[in-house]
């Protein structure tokens, strides 16, 4: 009772692990190094574009302290018009005065003639006094015309004045102009680049966000991984500590017995040189040419099944050598005994193999318990024997 209960017990892992083997680990197509990746190529741009934002406002600031200065001069230059505009205005005034006076004495010394220019110099009471007099005369006469040239010459270099202000005035205001038109350009750009600053940062946002987040399911795709790896390695360690339980059980079972002795054995013994490899010997499937079962199974059937539930022991049908413990898609988990004299047996769609290859076997050992891996349509043992390498009908030698 207590070998088919541990018999039952690594049938039972060996299935757990072979379950937990085929759990497959997401892929994720967006992988956290191309994440990675993009977020450094954005904080690049953006990096680039505050470099560029703060060139920007270097170059207006120093457009607004061209304006200041621009408007600093031109507001000097109006000053100097206004007051040049001023000096005209009053060199005019002055040459009017100059030349209404000048009239008056013209048009008095042709109206009373040469007379008053006499009495001028005959009230003269010494010769040097004449002198003085003659002298006199003559001074106001040059005066006047003096005068009257230097204002006019006066009125044009302030018209000239004003002309070269008014010019440098309009130079100036041309310049302002420019300046306004280029802090306007430099506005413009600054307010681009801040919206182009603004997307890149919400760019960088949900590439972070993004990046959380697969780094999160990442993490827990490891602890999956390592929680399954462990759950793998208990199971296959469970199963093995069962398969050398009961292999250690019905070894002694099978050394404390007598091989004739149909009472203690775990096995059936027929007519033949070879013992059935079940205790209830129940045939579903015989030897020979047959219709298919299911997709993927063969017609010639090279051996006979025996019916039975999941975990049922198999025995081997002879002592001999485990030459193969392994697995194969359509056979599923099975194993082969090489007894010698050219004869082996097969064992197939095993749920446990409790052997290894290159073990010695006894006749009736407890070696794989039934199961359906391999291409089945439900659990039993296929059961073959062969002669010389040649698949022959099992119950010839049972």
């Amino acid at each position: 009772m207590w070998k088919k209960k541990a018999r039952h017990m690594a049938a039972a892992f060996m299935a757990g692990v072979m379950a937990v083997t085929m759990i497959a680990v997401p892929v994720k197509a967006d992988s956290i190094s191309e994440t990675e990746q993009r977020g450094k190529e954005l904080q690049q741009q953006k990096e680039a574009a505050e470099n560029e934002k703060n060139s920007l406002a270097s170059q207006l600031n120093q457009v607004v302290s061209d304006m200041q200065e621009a408007e600093e001069k031109l507001t000097k230059k109006q000053d100097e018009i206004k007051k040049a505009q001023d000096d005209l205005v009053q060199a005019q005034i002055q040459e009017n005065d100059q030349y209404e006076a000048m009239k008056l004495r013209i048009k008095y010394m042709y109206e009373n003639g040469n007379t008053s220019l006499i009495e001028i110099l005959l009230s003269a009471k010494s010769m040097g006094d004449l002198l003085n007099k003659a002298e006199y005369v003559q001074t106001i006469s040059e005066y006047d015309r003096n005068m009257l040239e230097k204002y006019e010459k006066l009125t044009k270099e302030i018209e000239e004045k004003e002309a070269a202000l008014e010019k440098e005035e309009a130079e100036l205001k041309t310049l302002q102009n420019d300046l306004i038109a280029k802090r306007d350009s430099v506005n413009q750009l600054l307010s681009e680049k801040e919206v182009q600053i603004s997307s890149l940062e919400q760019e960088i946002g949900k590439n972070a966000a993004k990046l959380q987040q697969l780094i999160k399911e990442a993490e827990e795709a490891k602890r999956r991984q390592e929680e399954e790896a462990a759950a793998k390695k208990a199971a296959a360690e469970a199963a093995r500590k069962a398969a050398l339980a009961a292999q250690q059980a019905s070894s002694s079972s099978s050394s404390s017995s007598s091989s004739s002795s149909s009472a203690g054995s775990s096995y059936v013994s027929g007519n033949g040189s070879l013992a059935y490899p079940v205790a209830s010997p129940r045939i579903t499937s015989g030897y020979g040419y047959r219709t298919a079962p299911t997709a993927g199974a063969t017609s010639r059937h090279d051996g006979i099944d025996f019916g039975g539930a999941t975990g049922t022991p198999i025995y081997a049908s002879e002592a001999g050598t485990v030459v193969t413990a392994a697995y194969n898609s359509a056979r599923g988990n099975y194993v082969v005994i090489n007894h010698g004299n050219g004869i082996q047996t097969w064992y197939q769609h095993c749920s446990a193999v409790y052997v290894s290859v290159g073990q010695k076997v006894s006749r009736g050992q407890n070696i794989a318990a039934i199961g359906s891996t391999g291409i089945v349509t439900g659990p039993h043992l296929h059961y073959e024997v062969h002669v010389n390498g040649t698949p022959v009908n099992p119950l010839n030698y049972l």
